[in-house]
């Protein structure tokens, strides 16, 4: 998501604007903006560096109120393209996808990038599946592996192949995936966030379009009243969406710990000395170091590591290939779904508790929806479809082949089927393998808990961008060194691979649970498909979800709880954080300033005006927030210039720099004098009136760094200086005055206003509510990532004012 500062200021007039995460001024995308343009209708280019912004200012405000009385010529322009129209594609030929212009080459990269990041967690379950699942269940014959084949062949179909590579895969919110990308997604088409401060022009970067009317729009649209209307049916999505989160950043613990304890127990099968002991300790080493190359970025390591990834996906199929031939391809029956009615017979119970294994073959399937947002979805699928799922499946055929013949072979069936002179390269590549894989996780906790702190879900963290190019390819220091610590926990208090095994399908299943329920809405509200094919994927997948967590609950017991214990510790930080931010968010809204009191105090406050720029930050995206109230009262002094600023995130990939639409001209203009029409400049308001600057001020703007200004600047000393010129009007004189007084004001120098608001529970309020308030959410308020490091603001020019919200 992009982040986007929205602000107002004013002098003597009231002003609002919006600014671009570029730091450039914008408007709606209804309304043109203050611009200055040669009469040649040549453009300003808008990515000039911040010296020029001295000779041609991109900004300036007049009272609304007085644009009426005005005598203005109007000049019929179109609405101004901005980026927020060029995200949504109302732009046409705009592109919509960083990865559409790229040669194949690039692409080639791109894929073995996909294989490093998105596709090692799947890629390893060959490691466990099956040893997990014969645990629980063991070797009674033949048929019992073959059903436990088929139990895994279509479980790979059903869960990472039909629901998330065809359809999860496009309920993505502007290239980002994960549960609360899906949130994000419905927040734009319903108002049903908790933190009201939604503006109408979020509605225009949305990709959403009309329909014709017809039955599903009409369900559409009661659903979306339903939702807005309901508060229950809000907080139980929220719940739902942030119960989703924690199963997913506790699937980002447990997953380094299963796939390279697994990886490293293939010693036992190499050297007869090995102890689990010192599977323990090498696979902590091996954990301290994956974690430590993470701040390295996705795409270095992803490329680093993509050959290897390639490599281990080649040698599953081979050794599959190898073990089919060598033992017995009467394992292809498997596919055959009569097979899995003949295990569930023969097993009975027991083929229930192996699903809780068989489910480990689907594991990084969520991993694939949530790293979306560092690759495409087509590159996802081809990659999956044609690469990744044929190598899976071989491998699984060949340990199934060699597994009939080598019952006792059940506790390690992947090292075993190696054969004897490839075991030590192979165990090299799955160890590599396995490191990459415990990666894929990690970085898709990181996206969730971006766009969880993006919807005010999650205390504020430092993120580091790790690429210039994919803003999705970031990395969080503070969590990634927080699931080191707590995958040794588990690493050191759970040293089986079955009880890991249960723990990492609670998580799994968790995730997979949430998405369905979230993508069948998305259906619903934003796809408007038919009722029956919704119907048919809620209950078939959901179905088939419930019975898998059936499963792997009823082993609970073991050590296995650790990690529900871990799910419910970050489900209660995001919902105390939403519920603090909500409550102060709202105080904020009922105690904002009136703009007509503040016009009407005007100089009665007995504030002085000192010449600069103040910045107020604040969490208002409108109106003026109760903080600069305090500031008055607080301050002897305020700048000549106020401008509110409110950081809000947008649910788009970047904004680009903004484009100008070249003017229109009715050709009215008086064109007699060439010489002054070429010195002469326009201004266009946001009504689309234009206004010609003439010399004067043109001259004053080319004299103003010869001449920089230190006194206080106000609006009676720019009238004073400028030379007056019978031939321009008085609107002309006063939007060159207003011009002239911000350019003054920016040369005093600019100042950044922060106010630290602090919220307490009323004494009137329920214990409950006080000790979440003034306890938790405080601690985590106090231990969150302050605005003055996000804004990265100079202590030099830095003013605070605390203020205590009662809620």
């Amino acid at each position: 998501m992009a982040e986007v500062g929205a602000g107002s200021g004013g002098s003597s007039s009231s002003r609002r604007e919006e600014i671009n995460g570029a730091g450039l001024s914008s408007m709606d995308s209804l309304e043109s903006r203050w611009v200055f343009q040669d009469e040649d209708d040549s453009e300003i280019d808008d990515e000039e560096d911040d010296d020029d912004y001295d000779d041609a200012p991109h900004l300036a405000g007049v009272d609304s109120d007085d644009e009426d009385t005005q005598d203005q010529r109007l000049i019929r322009t179109g609405p101004r393209i901005d980026s927020f129209d060029v995200e949504a594609l109302e732009v046409p030929g705009a592109p919509r996808s960083d990865y559409e212009d790229f040669g194949m080459g690039r692409k080639i990269v791109l894929a073995f990038q996909t294989l490093g990041v998105v596709f090692g967690d799947v890629g390893t379950s060959p490691l466990y599946t099956f040893s997990v699942m014969f645990s629980k269940a063991p070797i009674n014959g033949n048929e019992d592996v073959i059903g436990a084949l088929s139990l895994v062949i279509y479980t790979l179909i059903l869960i990472p192949l039909i629901k998330y590579v065809l359809v999860v895969l496009w309920a993505n919110d502007d290239g980002e995936g994960g549960t609360f990308a899906l949130y994000s997604l419905i927040c734009r088409h319903a108002k049903v966030s908790l933190l009201p401060n939604q503006l109408p022009s979020d509605a225009r970067i949305s990709s959403f379009r009309l329909k014709v009317p017809s039955a599903e729009l009409e369900r559409s649209l009661k659903i979306k009243e339903r939702l807005e209307t309901s508060l229950t049916l809000k907080k139980l999505l929220l719940v739902l969406v942030l119960a989703g989160t924690s199963m997913v950043i506790a699937d980002g613990v447990v997953t380094p710990a299963m796939s390279v304890m697994s990886a490293v127990g293939g010693l036992k099968v190499g050297v007869d000395a090995i102890e689990q002991d010192e599977v323990v300790m090498i696979s902590v080493a091996f954990l301290v170091i994956l974690f430590s190359v993470q701040k390295f970025g996705t795409s270095k390591v992803g490329l680093a590591v993509g050959p290897a990834l390639f490599i281990w996906f080649c040698s599953l199929a081979g050794i599959g290939i190898y073990n089919l031939l060598k033992y017995d391809t009467s394992v292809l029956k498997a596919f055959n779904p009569v097979h899995i009615y003949l295990y569930f017979k023969r097993n009975s119970v027991k083929a229930w508790y192996a699903l809780g294994g068989c489910l480990l073959c689907a594991t990084g399937s969520e991993a694939m929806f949530a790293d979306l947002c560092y690759f495409s979805v087509q590159s996802i699928q081809l990659t999956f479809v044609f690469l990744v799922l044929p190598c899976l499946l071989l491998g699984y055929l060949g340990q199934a082949a060699y597994l009939i013949n080598n019952p006792s072979g059940e506790e390690q069936p992947f090292f075993y089927s190696i054969p004897g002179g490839m075991f030590w390269p192979i165990f090299l590549v799955a160890n590599i393998a396995a490191l990459i894989a415990s990666r894929t996780m990690t970085t898709a906790t990181f996206s969730c808990i971006k766009q969880s702190t993006a919807l005010g879900c999650f205390p504020r963290l430092k993120i580091v961008h790790t690429s210039r190019k994919f803003m999705g390819q970031i990395y969080i220091p503070v969590i990634n060194w927080f699931l080191l610590v707590v995958c040794l926990i588990v690493v050191c208090s759970i040293s089986s691979i079955n009880e890991i095994g249960n723990a990492y399908g609670i998580a799994e299943l968790g995730v997979m649970m949430m998405t369905t329920i979230l993508v069948t809405i998305v259906m619903l509200l934003i796809w408007q498909i038919n009722i029956v094919i919704v119907l048919s994927f809620v209950i078939f997948f959901l179905g088939l979800e419930l019975t898998f967590f059936s499963s792997v609950l009823w082993s609970v017991t073991d050590g296995s709880w650790i990690i529900l214990v871990f799910a419910v510790i970050m489900f209660l930080i995001m919902y105390i954080w939403n519920y603090g931010s909500k409550l102060k968010y709202e105080t904020e809204v009922k105690q904002k300033l009136s703009m007509d009191l503040m016009r009407e105090l005007g100089c009665n406050l007995g504030t002085i005006r000192a010449p600069g720029i103040g910045l107020v930050y604040n969490e208002l995206a409108k109106g003026v927030p109760a903080i600069f109230g305090h500031f008055l009262t607080t301050l002897p002094a305020i700048h000549s210039m106020i401008i509110f600023v409110c950081i809000k995130y947008v649910p788009v990939p970047m904004v680009p720099q903004t484009q100008e639409r070249q003017l229109e001209s009715d050709g009215d203009e008086d064109t007699d004098n060439e010489e002054d029409t070429s010195l002469s400049r326009v201004l266009i308001a946001p009504n689309g009136s234009v206004y010609s600057l003439a010399v004067p001020l043109l001259a004053e703007f080319g004299s103003s760094s010869n001449n920089p200004i230190s006194e206080a600047s106000t609006s009676e000393e720019v009238t004073a200086d400028l030379p007056v010129d019978p031939s321009i009007s008085d609107a002309e004189h006063g939007l060159e005055r207003e011009l002239s007084f911000i350019r003054k004001a920016k040369e005093s120098g600019v100042v950044y206003l922060l106010g630290h608001g602090d919220i307490r529970a009323r004494k009137d309020s329920w214990f409950i509510k006080k000790l979440v308030i003034n306890y938790f959410y405080a601690f985590l308020r106090k231990n969150c990532r302050r605005g003055i490091a996000n804004l990265s603001v100079p202590h030099s020019h830095l003013m605070q004012v605390g203020m205590t919200y009662m809620v």
